[in-house]
């Protein structure tokens, strides 16, 4: 009886849970867009840099890289790094556009961003969403509860089931 409890206990915390998968990759897709519009914005600062001095991207890239000033050549590393970012938080927020509300989810686990998770979760407001992936989501998160609670349960249950059969055994001598 107290494992049925349990496992309906934990089947809805976790249905509480899983139905806020939704809502944080919504969260993390608006901030997903914002860092890509900021990047942009310095992407496009540093494209317009290099076009005055008659130089592509890459070649201004490499000229600060290879530059002797410890300054300059850092530049040159972080404006790599930063473009890159760019380039993978824009397919990633494409991705996620594009794919169907519960495999937003995958998406975001797969290739996630870890400082806009963090920021995400650091200002993450739960929500009661009653969509269609919401429920979903809350749905499957009470099945797997409810299973993983009477699967790590089973064994105590199968030794408090044979501990009765013996000790009936023995007083029924």
């Amino acid at each position: 009886m107290f494992v049925r409890r349990l496992a309906l206990a934990i089947a809805l915390i976790a249905g509480l849970l899983g139905s806020q998968g939704p809502e944080f990759a919504q969260q993390y897709r608006q901030r997903i867009g914002g860092a890509l519009d900021e990047l942009k914005r310095i992407v496009a600062d540093f494209d317009a840099e290099a076009a005055r001095e008659l130089l592509t991207r890459d070649q201004a890239i490499d000229r600060l890289e290879q530059n002797s000033d410890p300054v300059a050549s850092e530049r040159g590393r972080d404006m790599a790094q930063t473009i890159a970012r760019a380039d993978r938080l824009q397919d990633q927020l494409g991705a996620m556009q594009s794919s169907s509300p519960l495999t937003r989810l995958y998406v975001m686990a797969k290739d996630f961003d870890p400082e806009i998770a963090e920021r995400t979760l650091d200002n993450y407001e739960p929500a009661a969403p009653l969509s269609l992936e919401a429920l979903t989501a809350a749905g499957l998160a009470a099945v797997w509860g409810w299973a993983a609670t009477h699967l790590f349960a089973w064994p105590v249950r199968r030794l408090r089931r044979g501990g009765v059969r013996s000790a009936g055994k023995v007083t029924g001598l």
